[in-house]
Protein backbone atom coordinates (compact mmCIF):
# COMPACT_ATOMS: atom_id res chain seq x y z
CA UNK A 1 0.00 0.00 0.00
CA UNK A 2 1.23 3.58 -0.65
CA UNK A 3 0.60 6.63 0.62
CA UNK A 4 -0.09 9.67 -1.74
CA UNK A 5 0.18 13.50 -0.04
CA UNK A 6 -0.53 15.76 -2.43
CA UNK A 7 -0.52 20.14 -2.24
CA UNK A 8 -1.71 22.71 -4.70
CA UNK A 9 1.69 24.06 -4.09
CA UNK A 10 4.39 21.30 -4.91
CA UNK A 11 4.67 18.17 -6.26
CA UNK A 12 3.15 14.75 -4.95
CA UNK A 13 5.00 12.81 -2.48
CA UNK A 14 4.69 8.76 -2.72
CA UNK A 15 5.36 7.12 0.41
CA UNK A 16 5.29 3.09 1.45
CA UNK A 17 2.64 2.22 4.09
CA UNK A 18 5.39 2.24 7.10
CA UNK A 19 6.90 5.22 6.38
CA UNK A 20 3.57 6.99 5.40
CA UNK A 21 1.80 5.45 8.39
CA UNK A 22 4.93 7.09 10.73
CA UNK A 23 3.62 10.45 9.44
CA UNK A 24 0.73 10.58 10.28
CA UNK A 25 1.11 9.08 13.64
CA UNK A 26 3.44 11.85 14.22
CA UNK A 27 0.71 14.56 13.03
CA UNK A 28 -1.42 13.03 15.76
CA UNK A 29 -4.11 11.05 13.20
CA UNK A 30 -5.70 7.81 15.47
CA UNK A 31 -5.52 4.70 14.43
CA UNK A 32 -8.56 4.47 12.63
CA UNK A 33 -8.00 6.71 10.55
CA UNK A 34 -4.67 5.71 9.35
CA UNK A 35 -6.27 3.98 5.98
CA UNK A 36 -8.56 6.62 5.04
CA UNK A 37 -7.63 9.82 2.88
CA UNK A 38 -7.64 13.18 4.57
CA UNK A 39 -6.84 16.34 4.85
CA UNK A 40 -4.19 18.59 6.48
CA UNK A 41 -5.54 22.76 6.80
CA UNK A 42 -3.63 25.36 6.67
CA UNK A 43 -4.67 26.09 10.16
CA UNK A 44 -2.96 22.88 11.62
CA UNK A 45 0.16 22.61 9.65
CA UNK A 46 1.88 24.94 12.14
CA UNK A 47 1.25 21.92 14.84
CA UNK A 48 2.47 19.08 12.45
CA UNK A 49 5.37 20.87 11.92
CA UNK A 50 6.64 21.31 15.40
CA UNK A 51 5.43 17.54 16.00
CA UNK A 52 7.49 16.82 12.62
CA UNK A 53 10.42 18.42 13.73
CA UNK A 54 10.18 17.21 17.47
CA UNK A 55 10.33 13.33 16.13
CA UNK A 56 12.92 14.26 13.86
CA UNK A 57 14.99 15.47 17.05
CA UNK A 58 14.05 12.63 19.33
CA UNK A 59 14.95 9.99 16.67
CA UNK A 60 18.62 11.82 15.56
CA UNK A 61 18.77 11.55 20.07
CA UNK A 62 18.25 7.50 20.04
CA UNK A 63 20.76 6.97 16.76
CA UNK A 64 23.49 9.08 18.85
CA UNK A 65 22.71 7.26 21.87
CA UNK A 66 22.22 4.18 20.17
CA UNK A 67 25.36 4.80 18.00
CA UNK A 68 27.41 5.57 21.43
CA UNK A 69 26.86 2.41 23.22
CA UNK A 70 27.27 0.77 20.56
CA UNK A 71 31.38 1.98 20.92
CA UNK A 72 31.48 1.05 24.77
CA UNK A 73 32.05 -2.34 25.79
CA UNK A 74 29.71 -4.65 28.11
CA UNK A 75 26.05 -4.71 28.45
CA UNK A 76 25.70 -0.83 27.60
CA UNK A 77 25.12 -1.67 23.81
CA UNK A 78 22.62 -4.40 24.40
CA UNK A 79 20.42 -2.03 26.30
CA UNK A 80 20.36 0.58 23.81
CA UNK A 81 18.55 -0.37 20.71
CA UNK A 82 18.49 0.93 17.50
CA UNK A 83 15.83 3.29 15.64
CA UNK A 84 13.72 0.93 12.71
CA UNK A 85 15.71 0.98 9.31
CA UNK A 86 18.44 2.19 8.14
CA UNK A 87 17.06 5.63 6.65
CA UNK A 88 16.91 7.92 9.17
CA UNK A 89 13.57 10.02 10.07
CA UNK A 90 15.37 13.28 9.16
CA UNK A 91 15.80 11.98 5.34
CA UNK A 92 12.38 10.67 5.06
CA UNK A 93 10.87 13.95 6.63
CA UNK A 94 12.60 16.29 4.31
CA UNK A 95 10.22 15.97 1.80
CA UNK A 96 7.43 16.34 4.04
CA UNK A 97 8.52 19.34 5.58
CA UNK A 98 9.35 20.97 2.55
CA UNK A 99 5.36 20.42 1.22
CA UNK A 100 4.18 22.19 5.06
CA UNK A 101 6.25 25.13 4.64
CA UNK A 102 5.25 25.36 0.84
CA UNK A 103 1.55 25.14 1.68
CA UNK A 104 1.32 26.98 5.14
CA UNK A 105 3.46 30.28 3.07
CA UNK A 106 0.45 29.56 0.17
CA UNK A 107 -2.55 28.73 3.08
CA UNK A 108 -3.35 25.69 1.21
CA UNK A 109 -4.37 22.20 2.55
CA UNK A 110 -2.32 19.30 1.80
CA UNK A 111 -4.55 15.65 1.37
CA UNK A 112 -3.67 12.47 1.13
CA UNK A 113 -4.83 8.97 0.41
CA UNK A 114 -4.05 5.63 0.30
Amino acid sequence: MLYKFKSKVCSDIIMLEPQGRQILTIWGRDEGSLTQPGILLPADIPAALEALHAAVAHDEAQRAQAAQAAQEPGEAAEAVPMPQGGVSLRLRAVPVIDILERSLKAGKEIVWGV
